[in-house]
């Protein structure tokens, strides 16, 4: 009987549910409030609140902001570290670098694990492996003795040169688990990242640490939650690398769930992209708070390993790339001491929210200045939210209007303006310094607040297209409904290309695949739904950065290999040098468990676009000369594939878009609104 698949992303204010009908291939989602104290709790609402039986779930997934909150908010067990003595110091040493470079006062966070909590043993291993000095196993012991008495709940346990021989590490932590118990978690970095660099390393190790007994309890709480509703599979967890993992694996690998849910949009805007012909796309998710960005090339969403959610303290697990600013609908007017209007990053949240919510705020948002233009409606949420225009035209008047005297469209537009100016260095920071040319690109805007500014962005850029998906503002959400389970298995690897043996390099490929292999077989999947990709990392010798190009299987020749770093360093850093020498610097291998996706169906919509038109409103364009008179269309009601030209404002139950004057706008038959300049 079952029959619904059922995807969740849980966010700091809201949590939503996408829903496919496998039957009738039906979509229908629901938002609820999240409860960032019990997590579990919100998603269990949203899905009672979508009116799905547990009992006829045949697929569940979701990403959570779990790991990412619970740093941020430091509300992390009592964890230890242990390493070779003489490195006690290392999350305090750091990279000894800044965030902002030139600000003085603008320090580190503290590292997660405060300095009592970290020890030393005696042990040493050499750059080649060789055992230089051997465990002690009284000292560990002693030691072992101290942490239960301290009470301590996780243990990260990171060597030095562990990467190459983990023989030390993995003694550690049996005489650790025999004086401490099964019930504390202990992790080692040879089995979380076997890289080079002992401050990423260590820092990966950390963060799996102190997240490993919080995912942990997380997911035991949510499968006891999901078999009361009646669902008895697997609990999907998204990761950042842009894959699911199930629940037997996610507490081992912590730390990859720590922007679990920014990457969803990623997902979801590739997919969206993909199914409207589009092999290179922007992600652009703008919410309430914060507007993430990403960028799929050529099919294929940029990944990095450097990223961090406290500057500092570095994950090292490959991730898909998104930028975040603080831009999002809730985000703040205001003046600087220079007299100049900016926007964000500060926001006014949930609470107080936007003055227009009417529940203490004071300070003019970006959702104020689209209500004072007429481009929101007064009623947002199917009626259930009521909007003030009186207040927001107010204190859009005496904070930005009066000062620049400027009337108060005027003022309102302003605000959209720096906005939007904010958003567009973003889309650049991730396009053309990246080298890529943004006028190949689609746009692909979502969440709350992307529609209504999603167009102005295009404008700007001289992107062609924008793509609003049907169900924009819970797009994320359905991302996780579109993600294969994936594992990353990573090895530092040091090589000259040019006289490197092929055998060799495929001998330690092979050896990688067979542990990716066991991976996904732990995660119940067959021989027929797995595939390995695989990477190296290559830099020109006397680099330190490199760029990951994809191989081939098996591996004969490294020339094309070679042909593609040469040209991706030259897109790059506008630069490359086939006389060169090329290092190769390490190897991944990406294990992929495809598992069975939705097909959203194609659905013909007739009618006249007339009949869509549910009213008329006053909008403010400066391109039109001020306010006109605009037709509102209701999405729901659209005709497939007929043209709307600008101006115009389509609205729907959770976002709201808008089609400025020159721009012309339809819906596809997967009800995805294409806009674009010209007409179709």
């Amino acid at each position: 009987m079952s029959e619904y698949r059922v995807a969740v992303d849980v966010g700091g204010t809201f949590t939503d549910v996408f829903v496919f009908n496998e039957k009738n291939q039906a979509t229908f989602i629901a938002k609820t409030a999240s409860t960032p104290s019990n997590p579990e709790k919100g998603i269990i609402q949203g899905i009672k609140k979508a009116n799905v039986d547990g009992g006829r779930i045949s697929l569940f997934s979701h990403g959570t902001t779990v790991g990412t909150n619970a740093l941020i908010e430091r509300k992390l067990p009592r964890t230890a570290l242990i390493t070779t003595k003489g490195f006690r110091d290392v999350p305090e040493i750091r990279r000894g670098t800044r965030l902002n470079l030139w600000d003085a006062y603008d320090d580190v966070a503290p590292p997660y694990i405060k300095r009592r909590d970290r020890f030393e043993v005696s042990e040493r291993i050499d750059y080649a492996g060789n055992i230089l000095e051997i465990i002690q196993p009284e000292e560990v012991k002693a030691l072992g003795k101290i942490l239960k008495k301290r009470n301590v709940q996780s243990v990260a346990i990171c060597f030095m040169n562990a990467y190459v021989n983990a023989e030390h590490e993995l003694k550690v932590k049996q005489l650790l688990q025999d004086v401490l118990g099964e019930d504390v978690y202990i992790c080692t970095s040879s089995e979380i990242l076997p890289e080079i660099f002992e401050h990423e390393r260590m820092s990966t190790t950390i963060v799996n640490a102190v997240l490993g007994p919080t995912i942990s309890h997380y997911i035991q709480k949510l499968e006891d939650e999901m078999k009361d509703l009646g669902y008895d599979g697997d609990i999907l967890v998204l990761h950042s690398g842009g894959g699911v993992m199930t629940s037997e694996t996610v507490p081992r690998y912590a730390a990859r769930f720590a922007s679990s849910g920014i990457a969803a949009g990623a997902i979801a805007s590739k997919y969206i992209a993909q199914l409207c012909g589009y092999q290179h796309a922007i992600g652009f998710d703008m919410g309430g708070t914060s507007t993430d960005i990403s960028l799929m090339y050529e099919g294929n969403l940029r990944v990095t390993t450097d990223w961090y959610i406290e500057y500092g303290y570095p994950i090292g697990f490959p991730s898909i790339e998104i930028l975040t600013i603080g831009a999002g609908g809730g985000s703040i007017a205001w003046i600087d001491e220079g007299g100049s209007l900016r926007n964000g990053p500060h926001s006014a949240g949930a609470e107080p929210g936007p003055v227009c919510y009417g529940i203490g705020g004071t300070e003019p948002t970006n959702t104020d200045a689209n209500l004072v233009l007429g481009r929101l409606n007064t009623k947002l949420l199917g009626g259930q939210m009521q909007l003030d225009k009186e207040t927001a035209i107010e204190a859009v008047r005496k904070h930005i209007g009066k000062p620049f005297q400027l009337d108060t469209a005027e003022a309102a537009n302003s605000i959209l303006k720096v906005a939007n100016a904010n958003m567009c260095d973003a889309l650049r920071l991730i396009s053309v310094r990246r080298g890529y040319d943004p006028r190949e690109f689609a746009l692909v805007a979502f969440g709350g607040a992307g529609g209504l500014h999603g167009a102005y962005l295009a404008k700007e850029m001289g992107i062609p297209t924008v793509i609003i998906p049907p169900h924009s503002g819970v797009a994320a959400a359905m991302g996780c409904l579109l993600v294969d389970v994936q594992h990353d298995v990573t090895r530092t690897y040091f090589a000259q290309a040019d006289e490197l043996n092929a055998e060799t390099l495929e001998a330690a490929f092979m050896e990688m695949e067979k542990e990716a292999h066991a991976l996904l077989k732990e995660e119940g999947l067959s021989q027929e739904q797995m595939q390995f990709v695989r990477y190296i990392d290559m830099r020109y010798a006397g680099q330190w950065r490199s760029l990951a190009v994809t191989v081939g299987r098996p591996i004969r020749t490294m020339e094309a290999a070679l042909d593609c770093f040469h040209q991706e360093h030259e897109r790059e850093f506008a630069f490359s040098d086939v006389k060169q020498q090329v290092e190769i610097y390490g190897l991944r291998v990406a294990a992929i468990g495809t598992v069975a996706k939705p097909a959203l169906p194609k659905i013909i919509k007739k009618g006249s676009l007339a009949a869509a038109v549910k009213e008329k409103r006053s909008v403010f364009f400066e391109e039109a000369g001020g306010f006109v008179d605009t037709s509102i269309y209701e999405r729901a009601s659209i005709p497939t594939n007929l043209p709307i030209t600008g101006p115009a404002i389509i609205e729907q139950l959770d976002s709201t878009v808008v089609v400025p004057p020159a721009f012309f706008a339809k819906v596809d038959e997967y009800q995805n609104i294409l806009m674009t300049y010209e007409s179709f």
